[in-house]
């Protein structure tokens, strides 16, 4: 009885550490899920340069010292909004990232080249265009939120934003070791409290992906004088780009 104790214990043990170990060496093929582009080759498009890698950039060219860059959601292709987002900014060239992986950018996604990534990116487009809103939804909520804490940007928008996936996923998987398993933690609640632009943050009210309590952190860690939430009623973390409000909501203040 004893050895068999033993050895069901031992053999736990080592699913447990199984477990951990597939969960740490594929972990980054369950958290991006790269989207190719639909609008195709002939849609009006940049290549960026960002260290070894060509970011490729849906964009509507347009003159004059205003911009939008966005940083779509994990599995978003954003250039089926380019034609939403240069309706919503008539007066601002629009710039939509396809992350390294997706919609033909080349490499593999990670924390460190997606935030390098958006550094380059502003760095091109602020030269022409110094007055930057920056737009980042979900997974781009994120990337969206280091660089504001590092550039200076006119304004901020942050849907369906989290304080850390780190967190997140310690709450959704609290019988693993994620504090040290984690390689990309989009940890946005450190950076918020740096940045120095109106930043408006839209909630899904039915959101099942981004916790209510996960975004209260963020709201919490940015300068309150700064900061406006609204919560568009009826939707959920997929569809609140549906909701009537949403483009209005980004384009207030403009």
């Amino acid at each position: 009885m004893k050895k068999a104790i033993i050895f069901f214990g031992l053999l736990g043990l080592l699913s447990y550490f199984g477990i951990c170990l597939a969960l740490y060496i594929f972990q980054r093929s369950l958290i991006y899920f790269p989207q190719p582009r639909s609008l195709g080759p002939n849609e009006s498009a940049i290549i960026l340069n960002s260290g070894k890698e060509q970011i490729v950039i849906s964009t509507r060219p347009l003159s004059g010292s205003k911009a939008v860059i966005y940083f779509p959601g994990n599995a978003e292709d954003p250039s089926s909004q380019l034609a939403n987002f240069a309706q919503t900014f008539p007066d601002r060239a629009v710039f939509l990232m396809h992350y390294r992986g997706y919609g033909g950018s080349t490499g593999n996604p990670n924390q460190e080249g997606l935030f390098q990534d958006a550094v380059a990116l502003y760095d091109l487009v602020s030269k022409s265009h110094p007055d930057a809103l920056v737009i980042g939804r979900s997974l781009g909520s994120g990337i969206a939120t280091f660089l504001a804490s590092q550039k200076k940007v006119e304004r901020l928008v942050l849907v369906t934003p989290y304080g850390s996936i780190l967190g997140v996923a310690e709450k959704q998987f609290s019988w693993l070791p994620i504090k040290f398993l984690l390689k990309d933690r989009f940890e946005s609640t450190l950076y918020a409290p740096r940045i120095q632009a109106n930043t408006v943050v839209l909630i899904a009210q039915s959101d099942s992906v981004i916790p209510r309590w996960s975004t209260d952190e963020l709201v919490n860690a940015l300068p309150k004088s700064l900061v406006s939430i609204a919560v568009l009623e009826g939707t959920d973390h997929n569809s609140i780009a549906q909701h009537s409000n949403y483009f209005r909501l980004m384009k207030a203040n403009n």
